[in-house]
């Protein structure tokens, strides 16, 4: 009897699958509809979840500079074999206002060792074979002998890579020392001993990889840097949203000071140390290792164009909302003038030949800026009048991002859209922070736009799971797919909408303040989210022009659960189809192609599951992730079966 039930069991499935009636839709290939922009899928950076100073900066120690405000934060004070002495936090802020605090190690024993712990963040991530770069800049007392070893630590306490470097000038100096750890460990930490009786003042103690990405000194960590060129986005906007702002105007983010020497950069706290009383982080500070040089020279290597965004006299308007009196916003837009001379100016300019100081003498193209980040109202709209005149006057070509609120749509979205459009902006950034279900109701927003109005920039958007801002919620399936539902709205729209980027980027797996987030890591790996594979897939398979695919002469845009976009790639000569099944049913489908012919087979990549609510993890990290495979076209004809709760990306040769 059981075999009796098992077997109807498998028929009533099979019948389920083959049962569902084939959709039945219409590609004009020779249609042209709208241009995709090659900005068109891009990447939002911001210093959130420790994404940069304990993340892509692949920095290890926590407060190298001791410039928190507890000056030793990070740090902890260690004796072995009999050693003692004292440290004492030393001010110079007269002469050095932008890293005023040095430390003074004094040895008072004449034998064993003293002197202090670093617990990086959230420990250090040590890799077996890997060759460390440490450095610290120092200055010996007089008749002091005191030499320093330098040791890496396993969370159990294992001495795994070891160094020396005595320092010798009574003035301060950079020493450096490199040696090999012999152990993989991610909760590593440092330890910086000093032997023989006397003193040393110390500053910036450091410690990299070598093998950073493109191997420069002091770099980025290579396997996120990695991640954001596997998406060969169209576009690196930096160096956040409200980092920006700031919660206060002291607090936001001056670009200038985040270029030139590393020990010449002033740390301020990070926003978000203590925005959300569910994950607050005190100990989170920005060293701006990770700067404005840092952040062109990465959207060079990774192919992207990039969009840097200014201050324009706002402070967070969720936190303080505090403005520079309109007669005293010159510094501000002089700020956005100099940074378009920084980045485009030749030689014989200020700013230009600074470029080529810091080793890019050759300019970097920019093209497009954010005059603030998410500002509303009418004090935001005459601040922007004023950046956009002096913008203009002297660099006409520059497009410019203007912000149209932080929600999607209510009496901020409003005023802004109409006002901007009656000034004929460049280009609106609207952000979307909503429920799988909004991704999938709002997939036609942009059909019915005015064409002849700016253009759009969706800048941030992700799917909540949970709510918005809530800590419970997670990368899924459910998520991803309703944003690639969304997505073929903004493809098809591709003459309305001209970028694109999901936010926020990075989360370090115990350092996290916002989720859900595209990239996830810890000290030493580093995964990508099912949100991320969709974002991948999007930009691999941009295409260069949209062209018609409806159903019964209407776009797929909802109907049944589905939603579908096609466009060619002129350079490959391909048709790409872009089909999302968000329902639960096995749906055939059959797209008949008018307008080019087709080869005999077709590229077919998968990213689904029957589970909507599964996730990716460090343990697990293609849980989700592309499948690959081939099927046989007959004629003009593609026809293939889209599983449920699953997103299709077929590529065909056009002859």
């Amino acid at each position: 009897m059981k075999k009796i039930i098992t077997f109807i069991g498998l028929i009533t499935a099979c019948f389920n699958v083959y049962a569902q009636e084939t959709k039945v839709y219409n590609i004009t290939a020779d249609k042209v509809t709208a241009q995709i922009s090659p900005t068109m899928y891009g990447i939002f950076f911001e210093d959130i979840n420790m994404a940069a100073d304990g993340g892509v900066y692949a920095e290890l120690v926590k407060n190298r500079s001791f410039e928190f405000n507890t000056a030793l934060a990070g740090w902890q004070q260690q004796q072995k074999n009999g050693g003692s002495g004292k440290i004492s936090v030393i001010s110079r802020s007269d002469e050095r206002p932008e890293n005023p605090h040095v430390i003074s190690v004094e040895v008072t024993s004449p034998t064993g060792y003293f002197g202090l712990s670093n617990e990086g963040f959230r420990g250090m991530g040590i890799k077996k074979g890997e060759t460390y770069s440490f450095s610290v800049m120092a200055c010996k007392k007089l008749k002091s002998n005191t030499a320093i070893t330098v040791e890496l630590h396993s969370a159990k306490g294992e001495v795994i890579g070891k160094a020396q470097l005595t320092p010798t000038a009574t003035n301060w100096q950079k020493y450096n020392v490199k040696f090999v750890a012999n152990y993989t460990d991610s909760k590593a930490s440092l330890y910086v001993w000093l032997k023989g009786k006397g003193s040393l003042d110390l500053d910036m103690i450091s410690l990299f990889p070598t093998h950073t990405w493109k191997n420069r000194p002091a770099g980025l960590r290579a396997d996120l840097v990695q991640k954001l060129a596997d998406l060969k986005p169209g576009f690196l906007r930096f160096p956040g949203g409200c980092i920006v702002e700031g919660r206060v105007l002291a607090n936001r983010y001056q670009w200038k000071k985040s270029i030139g020497d590393i020990d010449k950069r002033e740390n301020i706290i990070n926003r978000w140390n203590t925005e959300f009383d569910h994950r607050p982080t005190p100990d989170y500070y920005q060293t701006f290792g990770l700067g404005f040089m840092e952040y062109f020279l990465t959207a060079e290597d990774i192919g992207a164009s990039p969009l840097p965004i200014l201050n324009c006299g706002m402070a967070c308007q969720f936190n303080t909302g505090q403005l520079v009196p309109m007669d005293q916003l010159d510094p501000y837009v002089q700020d956005a003038l100099d940074l378009i001379e920084f980045a485009n100016g030749g030689l014989d300019t200020k700013w230009g030949k600074l470029r080529a100081d810091l080793g890019h003498p050759k300019p970097f193209n920019l093209k497009m800026m954010g005059v603030g980040n998410e500002q509303w109202g009418e004090q935001y709209i005459e601040r922007w009048k004023i950046f956009t005149k002096a913008i203009k006057d002297k660099y006409p070509y520059i497009k410019i991002i203007s912000s149209v609120g932080p929600y999607a749509g209510g009496k901020e979205f409003d005023l802004l859209n109409k006002t901007f459009r009656g000034l004929n902006a460049d280009i609106l950034d609207e952000h979307y922070y909503n429920g799988p279900k909004w991704f999938l109701d709002n997939a036609k927003r942009y059909d019915n736009y005015d064409r002849k109005g700016p253009k759009i920039f969706a800048g941030e958007y992700a799917a909540q799971s949970v709510t918005t801002g809530s800590p419970d919620n997670k990368n899924n399936l459910e998520c991803a797919l309703a944003e690639a539902a969304f997505m073929t709205g903004l493809e098809r729209n591709a003459d309305v909408v001209t970028m694109a980027s999901y936010a926020p980027l990075f989360a370090h797996v115990d350092a996290w303040q916002w989720t859900p987030d595209l990239i996830w890591f810890d000290n030493l790996r580093s995964y990508g989210t099912p949100n991320y594979y969709v974002q991948q897939l999007y930009s691999l398979n941009k295409g260069t022009d949209v062209v018609p695919l409806l159903e019964a002469n209407e776009a797929v845009s909802g109907r049944d659960g589905y939603y579908a976009t096609a466009c060619l790639d002129k350079n490959k000569k391909e048709l790409i189809i872009k089909f999302v099944n968000s329902g639960a049913n096995n749906q055939p489908v059959l797209f008949n192609i008018a307008g080019v012919k087709v080869a005999g087979k077709a590229n077919v990549i998968s990213l689904g599951n029957t589970n909507k609510t599964i996730v990716n993890s460090l343990d697990k990290p293609l849980a989700i992730s592309p499948i690959s495979s081939t099927i046989n076209v007959t004629g003009d004809a593609v026809k293939l079966t889209v599983e449920p709760y699953t997103f299709k990306v077929i590529r065909l040769k056009t002859l």
